[in-house]
């Protein structure tokens, strides 16, 4: 079989899923030899998303404009796409400044009311992404395939989804230790 083309993604969320991808250890070895990885913040340098991608994990709820940008570009690429990790399942932890209504609430709180010296607001078009009104999780913006909860998902969860995909098969995603969040 040839190897797959793997990306992985990284949107809003603490990267801490691909700290867990890591985690894989010997794994990722084993792993190469069946995927090239062909885009991820930790695997390579690349800077634009490739087309013709077979299976991409992404990390992080959609929080901004180039989030929003790459998600669809990722998923107009992409045969098959995970929802990796709690905060692209549910839009989690980056979703609680959803609670301040609306981009300009984040903002003048985060640059104004708790600015210590100089408060102002940040803005240089095509270096600071502008905000969206609300964080919101990948299947909200484009069609997932499959979902991986956890926070992060344990490293054993990872490698029982990537390895039927490898073999061309879907991972089956039901049981505790394939679907619980946190």
């Amino acid at each position: 079989m040839d190897k797959i083309r793997f990306a992985t993604v990284w949107l809003a969320g603490c990267s801490g899923c691909h700290m867990s991808f890591l985690d894989l250890d010997e794994w990722l070895i084993e792993l190469a030899q069946h995927a090239d990885v062909v885009f991820s913040p930790v695997g390579s340098d690349i800077k634009d998303y490739p087309e013709n991608v077979d299976v991409c994990l992404v990390e992080g709820g959609v929080a901004n404009e180039d989030n929003l940008e790459l998600i669809q570009k990722v998923r107009k690429q992409t045969k098959i796409l995970i929802s990796f990790g709690d905060c692209a399942v549910t839009a989690n932890v980056p979703a609680m400044r959803n609670m301040l209504d609306g981009a300009e609430s984040v903002l003048k709180r985060g640059y104004l009311e708790l600015a210590e010296y100089s408060p102002q607001l940040p803005h240089e078009p095509g270096i600071v992404p502008e905000l969206l009104d609300q964080v919101v999780p990948v299947h909200q913006v484009v069609d997932v395939d499959i979902y991986m909860p956890g926070c992060p998902p344990p490293a054993d969860r990872i490698r029982a989804t990537l390895e039927p995909l490898l073999r061309g098969e879907m991972p089956v995603m039901e049981g505790r230790d394939m679907i619980k969040f946190g």
